[in-house]
């Protein structure tokens, strides 16, 4: 019978300690625990009225990440420009992504995802060695596709970035 209280009170010794060690230690990770905060996103338009028009914000920071919207050769008043030339309708493009990343103080060795959108992939591909003019790091990351069309029938190309600012 003595060995048996000695073996109820070991048992309940051993699952106290254990309860106490496990509460320990979730104390410790709550402790390690960082609280993350939620960052508000900062809105960019470069041509407000036309954004308004389409229904769309150009560019939108959380954090170190922005994404931007598609750029389009396009004047301030929405109208195609470079009517059927391909590499003046990318160089317009460029030009566009530049005048975002630059306010939000950034490169194009910034970009780590790049998305283009053709009508004409021959062409684009023919054309595409401007690229190495913008990105003088290396290129980054994204996809090419042939569409039927874009958001107006004279786009040929239209080309949305994903950015990371280093801090």
């Amino acid at each position: 019978m003595k060995t048996i209280k000695n073996l109820i009170y070991l048992f309940t010794f051993i699952s106290l300690t254990m309860a106490i060690q496990g509460c320990d230690q979730q104390q410790r990770e709550k402790e390690k625990e960082v609280i993350i905060k939620s960052e508000k996103p900062e809105y960019f338009q470069l041509r407000p009225e036309v954004e308004k028009a389409y229904g769309y914000t150009h560019a939108v920071k959380i954090g170190n990440n922005i994404k931007i919207s598609g750029a389009v050769s396009m004047d301030d008043e929405g109208n195609p420009t470079a009517i059927g030339n391909i590499e003046q309708q990318m160089k317009n493009c460029y030009a566009d992504l530049e005048k975002i990343l630059k306010h939000y103080g950034c490169t194009f060795d910034d970009v780590i995802k790049e998305d283009i959108f053709t009508t004409d992939m021959a062409q684009m591909l023919e054309k595409s060695g401007y690229r190495a003019e913008i990105y003088n790091n290396g290129f980054p990351t994204g996809s090419w596709l042939e569409v039927k069309g874009l958001a107006l029938p004279e786009f040929m190309v239209e080309i949305e970035l994903e950015v990371h600012k280093p801090e």
